[in-house]
Protein backbone atom coordinates (compact mmCIF):
# COMPACT_ATOMS: atom_id res chain seq x y z
CA UNK A 1 0.00 0.00 0.00
CA UNK A 2 1.34 3.40 -0.99
CA UNK A 3 0.45 6.56 0.87
CA UNK A 4 -1.21 7.96 -2.26
CA UNK A 5 -3.21 4.84 -3.24
CA UNK A 6 -6.99 5.12 -3.04
CA UNK A 7 -7.83 1.39 -2.79
CA UNK A 8 -6.23 -2.06 -2.61
CA UNK A 9 -7.94 -3.59 -5.64
CA UNK A 10 -5.25 -5.77 -7.24
CA UNK A 11 -6.76 -5.25 -10.69
CA UNK A 12 -5.84 -1.56 -10.52
CA UNK A 13 -2.27 -2.08 -9.39
CA UNK A 14 0.65 -1.08 -11.57
CA UNK A 15 2.70 -4.01 -12.96
CA UNK A 16 5.79 -4.75 -10.86
CA UNK A 17 8.28 -3.94 -13.62
CA UNK A 18 6.72 -0.48 -14.11
CA UNK A 19 6.59 0.08 -10.37
CA UNK A 20 10.32 -0.69 -10.20
CA UNK A 21 10.85 1.69 -13.13
CA UNK A 22 9.07 4.57 -11.37
CA UNK A 23 10.81 3.98 -8.05
CA UNK A 24 14.18 3.78 -9.78
CA UNK A 25 17.09 4.22 -7.40
CA UNK A 26 15.10 6.14 -4.80
CA UNK A 27 15.39 3.40 -2.19
CA UNK A 28 19.18 3.60 -2.47
CA UNK A 29 19.60 7.36 -2.46
CA UNK A 30 16.75 8.11 -0.05
CA UNK A 31 18.74 6.51 2.76
CA UNK A 32 20.81 9.69 2.66
CA UNK A 33 17.66 11.64 3.46
CA UNK A 34 16.25 9.48 6.27
CA UNK A 35 17.71 11.42 9.19
CA UNK A 36 16.69 14.73 7.64
CA UNK A 37 13.17 13.48 6.95
CA UNK A 38 12.71 12.70 10.63
CA UNK A 39 14.18 16.04 11.71
CA UNK A 40 11.86 17.85 9.30
CA UNK A 41 8.87 15.87 10.57
CA UNK A 42 9.71 16.75 14.17
CA UNK A 43 9.68 20.46 13.33
CA UNK A 44 6.49 20.08 11.28
CA UNK A 45 4.77 18.30 14.18
CA UNK A 46 5.76 21.09 16.57
CA UNK A 47 4.17 23.58 14.22
CA UNK A 48 0.99 21.48 13.78
CA UNK A 49 0.60 21.38 17.57
CA UNK A 50 0.99 25.16 17.77
CA UNK A 51 -1.83 25.71 15.28
CA UNK A 52 -3.88 23.07 17.14
CA UNK A 53 -3.97 20.41 14.44
CA UNK A 54 -2.27 18.08 16.94
CA UNK A 55 -3.05 17.72 20.64
CA UNK A 56 -0.29 17.84 23.24
CA UNK A 57 -0.67 14.07 23.73
CA UNK A 58 -0.43 13.39 20.00
CA UNK A 59 2.63 15.61 19.69
CA UNK A 60 4.31 13.75 22.56
CA UNK A 61 3.58 10.37 20.94
CA UNK A 62 4.80 11.53 17.53
CA UNK A 63 8.01 13.03 18.90
CA UNK A 64 8.77 9.94 20.95
CA UNK A 65 8.24 7.59 17.99
CA UNK A 66 10.18 9.80 15.55
CA UNK A 67 13.12 10.04 17.94
CA UNK A 68 13.16 6.25 18.24
CA UNK A 69 13.19 5.99 14.42
CA UNK A 70 16.01 8.53 14.37
CA UNK A 71 18.04 6.30 16.69
CA UNK A 72 17.52 3.37 14.30
CA UNK A 73 18.73 5.51 11.41
CA UNK A 74 21.85 6.65 13.26
CA UNK A 75 22.57 3.05 14.26
CA UNK A 76 22.41 1.96 10.61
CA UNK A 77 19.38 -0.26 11.24
CA UNK A 78 16.88 1.65 9.13
CA UNK A 79 15.84 0.31 5.73
CA UNK A 80 13.18 1.00 3.14
CA UNK A 81 11.11 -2.15 2.86
CA UNK A 82 10.24 -3.83 -0.42
CA UNK A 83 7.13 -2.31 -1.96
CA UNK A 84 7.60 1.01 -0.15
CA UNK A 85 8.20 3.84 -2.59
CA UNK A 86 10.51 6.15 -0.68
CA UNK A 87 11.91 7.24 2.66
CA UNK A 88 8.92 9.48 3.45
CA UNK A 89 6.48 6.60 3.02
CA UNK A 90 8.64 4.26 5.09
CA UNK A 91 8.89 6.66 8.02
CA UNK A 92 5.17 7.47 7.93
CA UNK A 93 4.31 3.74 7.90
CA UNK A 94 6.66 3.10 10.83
CA UNK A 95 5.20 6.02 12.74
CA UNK A 96 1.62 4.84 12.19
CA UNK A 97 2.52 1.28 13.19
CA UNK A 98 3.92 2.58 16.47
CA UNK A 99 1.33 5.13 17.54
CA UNK A 100 -1.75 4.53 15.40
CA UNK A 101 -4.10 7.34 14.37
CA UNK A 102 -1.81 10.17 15.51
CA UNK A 103 0.75 9.04 12.97
CA UNK A 104 -1.74 9.58 10.16
CA UNK A 105 -2.00 13.26 11.07
CA UNK A 106 1.67 14.11 10.53
CA UNK A 107 1.17 14.79 6.82
CA UNK A 108 -1.39 17.55 7.40
CA UNK A 109 -0.30 20.77 5.70
CA UNK A 110 2.44 19.28 3.55
CA UNK A 111 2.95 17.33 0.33
CA UNK A 112 5.62 14.83 -0.61
CA UNK A 113 6.82 17.60 -2.93
CA UNK A 114 7.75 20.08 -0.21
CA UNK A 115 8.74 17.24 2.12
CA UNK A 116 11.40 15.84 -0.22
CA UNK A 117 12.54 19.35 -1.12
CA UNK A 118 13.01 20.06 2.58
CA UNK A 119 14.92 16.80 3.06
CA UNK A 120 17.19 17.57 0.12
CA UNK A 121 17.92 21.09 1.33
CA UNK A 122 18.73 19.82 4.83
CA UNK A 123 20.93 17.07 3.41
CA UNK A 124 22.77 19.37 1.01
CA UNK A 125 23.23 22.01 3.68
CA UNK A 126 24.83 19.39 5.92
CA UNK A 127 27.02 17.98 3.13
CA UNK A 128 28.24 21.42 2.08
CA UNK A 129 29.46 22.02 5.62
CA UNK A 130 31.33 18.70 5.54
CA UNK A 131 32.90 19.67 2.22
CA UNK A 132 33.79 23.12 3.57
CA UNK A 133 35.60 21.52 6.52
CA UNK A 134 37.54 19.23 4.21
CA UNK A 135 38.43 22.13 1.92
CA UNK A 136 39.61 24.21 4.87
CA UNK A 137 41.88 21.33 5.94
CA UNK A 138 43.30 21.00 2.42
CA UNK A 139 43.70 24.78 2.24
CA UNK A 140 45.85 24.67 5.37
CA UNK A 141 47.94 21.88 3.82
CA UNK A 142 48.67 24.09 0.82
CA UNK A 143 49.43 27.12 3.01
CA UNK A 144 51.82 25.11 5.19
CA UNK A 145 53.64 23.75 2.12
CA UNK A 146 53.76 27.23 0.62
CA UNK A 147 55.45 28.61 3.72
CA UNK A 148 57.79 25.63 3.99
CA UNK A 149 58.98 25.86 0.36
CA UNK A 150 58.74 29.58 -0.34
CA UNK A 151 62.50 29.93 -0.88
CA UNK A 152 62.83 26.97 -3.27
CA UNK A 153 62.79 27.99 -6.91
CA UNK A 154 60.76 26.20 -9.56
CA UNK A 155 60.71 26.72 -13.34
CA UNK A 156 57.62 28.59 -14.50
CA UNK A 157 56.06 27.60 -17.84
CA UNK A 158 53.74 29.14 -20.41
CA UNK A 159 52.72 27.28 -23.58
CA UNK A 160 54.66 24.32 -22.08
CA UNK A 161 57.80 26.40 -22.69
CA UNK A 162 60.15 27.69 -19.99
CA UNK A 163 59.05 31.17 -19.01
CA UNK A 164 60.30 32.71 -15.74
CA UNK A 165 61.50 31.60 -12.31
CA UNK A 166 58.78 30.75 -9.83
CA UNK A 167 58.84 28.97 -6.49
CA UNK A 168 57.24 25.96 -4.91
CA UNK A 169 55.83 28.38 -2.35
CA UNK A 170 53.97 30.29 -5.04
CA UNK A 171 52.77 27.06 -6.64
CA UNK A 172 51.25 25.69 -3.45
CA UNK A 173 49.93 29.13 -2.50
CA UNK A 174 48.17 29.46 -5.87
CA UNK A 175 46.05 26.40 -5.14
CA UNK A 176 45.31 27.65 -1.63
CA UNK A 177 43.91 30.87 -3.08
CA UNK A 178 42.00 28.97 -5.75
CA UNK A 179 40.23 27.06 -2.97
CA UNK A 180 39.18 30.34 -1.33
CA UNK A 181 37.60 31.41 -4.61
CA UNK A 182 35.81 28.07 -4.89
CA UNK A 183 34.50 28.56 -1.35
CA UNK A 184 32.55 31.60 -2.53
CA UNK A 185 30.70 29.29 -4.94
CA UNK A 186 29.96 26.99 -2.03
CA UNK A 187 28.68 29.94 0.01
CA UNK A 188 26.23 30.84 -2.77
CA UNK A 189 24.97 27.25 -2.98
CA UNK A 190 24.68 27.04 0.80
CA UNK A 191 22.58 30.22 0.82
CA UNK A 192 20.01 28.62 -1.51
CA UNK A 193 20.00 25.42 0.56
CA UNK A 194 19.41 27.52 3.67
CA UNK A 195 15.86 28.57 2.69
CA UNK A 196 12.88 26.67 4.10
CA UNK A 197 10.44 25.29 1.47
CA UNK A 198 8.16 23.41 3.89
CA UNK A 199 4.61 24.71 3.80
CA UNK A 200 4.65 25.26 0.06
CA UNK A 201 2.85 21.93 -0.39
CA UNK A 202 2.72 20.78 -3.98
CA UNK A 203 3.66 24.31 -4.99
CA UNK A 204 0.42 26.08 -4.23
CA UNK A 205 0.44 26.38 -0.46
CA UNK A 206 -2.15 25.19 2.05
CA UNK A 207 -5.43 26.50 3.48
CA UNK A 208 -4.22 25.54 6.96
CA UNK A 209 -2.83 28.47 8.98
CA UNK A 210 0.72 27.09 8.83
CA UNK A 211 3.42 28.89 10.81
CA UNK A 212 6.24 28.60 8.29
CA UNK A 213 8.46 31.02 10.22
CA UNK A 214 8.38 28.71 13.23
CA UNK A 215 9.48 25.73 11.12
CA UNK A 216 12.30 27.83 9.64
CA UNK A 217 13.45 28.76 13.13
CA UNK A 218 13.24 25.19 14.45
CA UNK A 219 15.29 23.86 11.52
CA UNK A 220 17.86 26.64 11.65
CA UNK A 221 17.07 28.07 8.23
CA UNK A 222 18.29 31.57 7.50
CA UNK A 223 15.02 32.44 5.77
CA UNK A 224 11.93 30.99 4.10
CA UNK A 225 10.95 30.50 0.47
CA UNK A 226 8.09 32.99 0.77
CA UNK A 227 6.46 32.41 -2.60
CA UNK A 228 5.17 28.84 -2.58
CA UNK A 229 5.53 28.41 -6.35
CA UNK A 230 9.13 29.62 -6.22
CA UNK A 231 9.79 27.16 -3.40
CA UNK A 232 8.98 24.33 -5.79
CA UNK A 233 10.91 26.03 -8.58
CA UNK A 234 13.98 25.73 -6.37
CA UNK A 235 13.87 21.94 -6.85
CA UNK A 236 16.53 21.21 -9.42
CA UNK A 237 17.87 24.76 -9.17
CA UNK A 238 19.20 24.02 -5.68
CA UNK A 239 20.87 20.84 -6.86
CA UNK A 240 22.36 22.64 -9.85
CA UNK A 241 23.88 25.38 -7.68
CA UNK A 242 25.40 22.74 -5.44
CA UNK A 243 26.74 20.92 -8.51
CA UNK A 244 28.33 24.17 -9.72
CA UNK A 245 30.04 24.45 -6.33
CA UNK A 246 31.30 20.86 -6.53
CA UNK A 247 32.54 21.51 -10.06
CA UNK A 248 34.54 24.54 -8.91
CA UNK A 249 36.44 22.51 -6.33
CA UNK A 250 36.81 19.66 -8.81
CA UNK A 251 38.40 22.00 -11.36
CA UNK A 252 41.01 23.10 -8.81
CA UNK A 253 41.83 19.54 -7.74
CA UNK A 254 41.95 18.33 -11.34
CA UNK A 255 44.39 21.05 -12.34
CA UNK A 256 46.64 20.39 -9.35
CA UNK A 257 46.56 16.68 -10.15
CA UNK A 258 47.65 17.40 -13.71
CA UNK A 259 50.56 19.46 -12.35
CA UNK A 260 51.56 16.60 -10.06
CA UNK A 261 51.48 14.02 -12.86
CA UNK A 262 53.55 16.33 -15.07
CA UNK A 263 56.05 17.34 -12.39
CA UNK A 264 56.56 13.71 -11.31
CA UNK A 265 57.54 12.63 -14.82
CA UNK A 266 61.21 11.88 -15.48
CA UNK A 267 61.55 14.74 -17.96
CA UNK A 268 60.57 17.21 -15.26
CA UNK A 269 61.54 15.54 -11.98
CA UNK A 270 60.39 18.43 -9.78
CA UNK A 271 58.59 16.37 -7.13
CA UNK A 272 58.13 12.80 -5.94
CA UNK A 273 56.18 10.85 -3.35
CA UNK A 274 57.03 7.90 -1.10
CA UNK A 275 56.91 4.61 -2.99
CA UNK A 276 53.83 3.38 -1.13
CA UNK A 277 51.84 6.26 -2.64
CA UNK A 278 52.72 5.28 -6.21
CA UNK A 279 52.00 2.19 -8.28
CA UNK A 280 54.20 0.00 -10.45
CA UNK A 281 54.04 -1.74 -13.79
CA UNK A 282 53.51 -5.44 -14.41
CA UNK A 283 56.46 -5.51 -16.86
CA UNK A 284 58.57 -2.39 -16.17
CA UNK A 285 60.35 -2.65 -12.81
CA UNK A 286 61.36 1.02 -12.72
CA UNK A 287 57.84 2.48 -12.89
CA UNK A 288 56.45 4.67 -10.09
CA UNK A 289 53.13 5.92 -11.42
CA UNK A 290 50.99 8.74 -9.96
CA UNK A 291 47.78 6.69 -10.12
CA UNK A 292 46.20 8.44 -7.12
CA UNK A 293 46.40 11.81 -8.84
CA UNK A 294 45.38 10.39 -12.20
CA UNK A 295 42.22 9.06 -10.58
CA UNK A 296 41.58 12.32 -8.73
CA UNK A 297 41.93 14.12 -12.07
CA UNK A 298 39.52 11.71 -13.78
CA UNK A 299 36.95 11.76 -10.98
CA UNK A 300 37.07 15.54 -10.74
CA UNK A 301 36.68 15.92 -14.50
CA UNK A 302 33.57 13.77 -14.26
CA UNK A 303 32.25 15.90 -11.37
CA UNK A 304 32.59 18.95 -13.60
CA UNK A 305 29.94 17.45 -15.90
CA UNK A 306 27.26 17.49 -13.18
CA UNK A 307 25.96 21.06 -13.71
CA UNK A 308 25.48 20.34 -17.40
CA UNK A 309 23.71 17.05 -16.69
CA UNK A 310 21.33 18.78 -14.27
CA UNK A 311 20.76 21.59 -16.76
CA UNK A 312 19.71 19.09 -19.41
CA UNK A 313 17.36 17.45 -16.90
CA UNK A 314 15.52 20.59 -15.75
CA UNK A 315 15.86 23.27 -18.42
CA UNK A 316 12.80 22.33 -20.50
CA UNK A 317 10.30 21.87 -17.67
CA UNK A 318 7.36 24.24 -17.09
CA UNK A 319 6.38 25.53 -13.67
CA UNK A 320 5.30 23.02 -11.02
CA UNK A 321 6.67 19.69 -9.86
CA UNK A 322 7.51 16.97 -12.39
CA UNK A 323 8.73 13.42 -11.73
CA UNK A 324 11.86 14.22 -13.76
CA UNK A 325 13.15 15.82 -10.55
CA UNK A 326 13.52 12.38 -8.97
CA UNK A 327 16.64 11.86 -11.06
CA UNK A 328 18.48 14.83 -9.54
CA UNK A 329 19.40 12.62 -6.59
CA UNK A 330 21.13 9.96 -8.66
CA UNK A 331 23.04 12.64 -10.56
CA UNK A 332 24.17 14.73 -7.59
CA UNK A 333 24.48 12.43 -4.58
CA UNK A 334 27.29 10.22 -6.00
CA UNK A 335 29.13 13.38 -7.05
CA UNK A 336 29.08 14.67 -3.47
CA UNK A 337 30.60 11.43 -2.20
CA UNK A 338 33.19 11.41 -4.98
CA UNK A 339 34.35 14.95 -4.22
CA UNK A 340 34.65 14.15 -0.52
CA UNK A 341 36.71 11.07 -1.38
CA UNK A 342 39.02 13.15 -3.59
CA UNK A 343 39.46 15.79 -0.89
CA UNK A 344 40.26 13.15 1.73
CA UNK A 345 42.81 11.54 -0.61
CA UNK A 346 44.47 14.92 -1.21
CA UNK A 347 44.55 15.72 2.50
CA UNK A 348 46.36 12.44 3.17
CA UNK A 349 48.74 12.35 0.22
CA UNK A 350 49.76 15.95 -0.52
CA UNK A 351 51.53 16.60 2.83
CA UNK A 352 53.90 13.73 1.91
CA UNK A 353 55.10 15.45 -1.25
CA UNK A 354 58.88 15.86 -1.64
CA UNK A 355 60.28 18.67 -3.75
CA UNK A 356 63.63 18.72 -5.52
CA UNK A 357 66.23 21.18 -4.23
CA UNK A 358 68.23 23.71 -6.31
CA UNK A 359 66.44 22.91 -9.56
CA UNK A 360 67.41 26.17 -11.25
CA UNK A 361 71.14 25.65 -10.81
CA UNK A 362 70.91 23.30 -13.79
CA UNK A 363 72.33 25.05 -16.86
CA UNK A 364 69.28 24.09 -18.95
CA UNK A 365 67.22 26.59 -16.95
CA UNK A 366 69.54 29.57 -17.45
CA UNK A 367 67.26 31.22 -20.05
CA UNK A 368 64.54 31.50 -17.39
CA UNK A 369 66.45 34.49 -16.03
CA UNK A 370 66.28 36.55 -19.23
CA UNK A 371 63.66 38.86 -17.74
CA UNK A 372 65.81 39.36 -14.64
CA UNK A 373 68.71 40.31 -16.92
CA UNK A 374 66.48 42.79 -18.78
CA UNK A 375 65.43 44.27 -15.45
CA UNK A 376 69.05 44.62 -14.36
CA UNK A 377 69.85 46.61 -17.50
CA UNK A 378 66.77 48.80 -16.94
CA UNK A 379 67.88 49.50 -13.37
CA UNK A 380 71.26 50.57 -14.74
CA UNK A 381 69.56 53.23 -16.88
CA UNK A 382 68.87 51.49 -20.21
CA UNK A 383 65.32 51.80 -21.61
CA UNK A 384 63.21 48.65 -21.41
CA UNK A 385 62.98 48.17 -25.20
CA UNK A 386 66.73 48.55 -25.66
CA UNK A 387 67.39 46.21 -22.73
CA UNK A 388 65.00 43.66 -24.21
CA UNK A 389 66.81 43.75 -27.57
CA UNK A 390 70.19 43.53 -25.88
CA UNK A 391 69.25 40.38 -23.96
CA UNK A 392 67.62 38.89 -27.08
CA UNK A 393 70.89 39.37 -28.94
CA UNK A 394 72.83 37.71 -26.10
CA UNK A 395 70.45 34.75 -26.20
CA UNK A 396 70.78 34.53 -29.95
CA UNK A 397 74.58 34.60 -30.11
CA UNK A 398 75.13 32.40 -27.06
CA UNK A 399 76.69 35.07 -24.81
CA UNK A 400 73.77 35.28 -22.33
CA UNK A 401 74.67 34.63 -18.68
CA UNK A 402 72.02 34.67 -15.95
CA UNK A 403 72.32 37.19 -13.10
CA UNK A 404 74.27 36.00 -10.08
CA UNK A 405 71.44 37.00 -7.73
CA UNK A 406 68.53 34.62 -8.28
CA UNK A 407 66.17 36.64 -6.05
CA UNK A 408 65.28 33.86 -3.63
CA UNK A 409 64.38 36.42 -0.98
CA UNK A 410 62.26 38.47 -3.39
CA UNK A 411 60.21 35.48 -4.52
CA UNK A 412 59.85 34.25 -0.95
CA UNK A 413 58.53 37.56 0.33
CA UNK A 414 55.88 37.70 -2.42
CA UNK A 415 54.67 34.22 -1.43
CA UNK A 416 54.60 35.06 2.26
CA UNK A 417 52.67 38.29 1.76
CA UNK A 418 50.09 36.56 -0.43
CA UNK A 419 49.58 33.78 2.12
CA UNK A 420 48.66 36.23 4.86
CA UNK A 421 46.01 37.78 2.62
CA UNK A 422 44.75 34.41 1.38
CA UNK A 423 44.32 33.11 4.93
CA UNK A 424 42.24 36.17 5.78
CA UNK A 425 39.99 35.49 2.78
CA UNK A 426 39.41 31.88 3.81
CA UNK A 427 38.65 32.89 7.40
CA UNK A 428 36.06 35.38 6.18
CA UNK A 429 34.28 32.76 4.06
CA UNK A 430 34.28 30.20 6.89
CA UNK A 431 32.90 32.85 9.24
CA UNK A 432 30.02 33.59 6.84
CA UNK A 433 29.30 29.89 6.43
CA UNK A 434 29.08 29.32 10.17
CA UNK A 435 27.07 32.50 10.83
Amino acid sequence: MKIWEKNTDNTSKMPEFLEAFTIGKDQEFDLNLAEHDVIGSLAHAEMLAKIELLSAEELHAIKSALNNILLLIKAGKFQIEKGVEDVHSQIEFMLTERIGEAGKKIHSGRSRNDQVLLDIKLFLRSELKVIANLVETLFNVFIDLSEKHKQQLLPGYTHFQMAMPSSFGLWFGAYAESLTEDMHQLLAAYSLCNKNPLGSGAGYGSSFPLDRALVSELLGFETTHYNVINAQMSRGKTEKWVAISLAAFAATLSRFSYDVCLYMSANYGFIHFPDHLTTGSSIMPHKKNPDIFELIRAKCNRIQSLPNELTLLINNLPIGYHRDMQLTKEILFPGIKELKDCLEACIYVIPQIMVEQDLLTDIKYKDLFSVEKVNQYVLSGISFRDAYKKVAEELGNGTFTPPLELHHTHLGSIGNLANDQIKTQMQEVIKKLNK
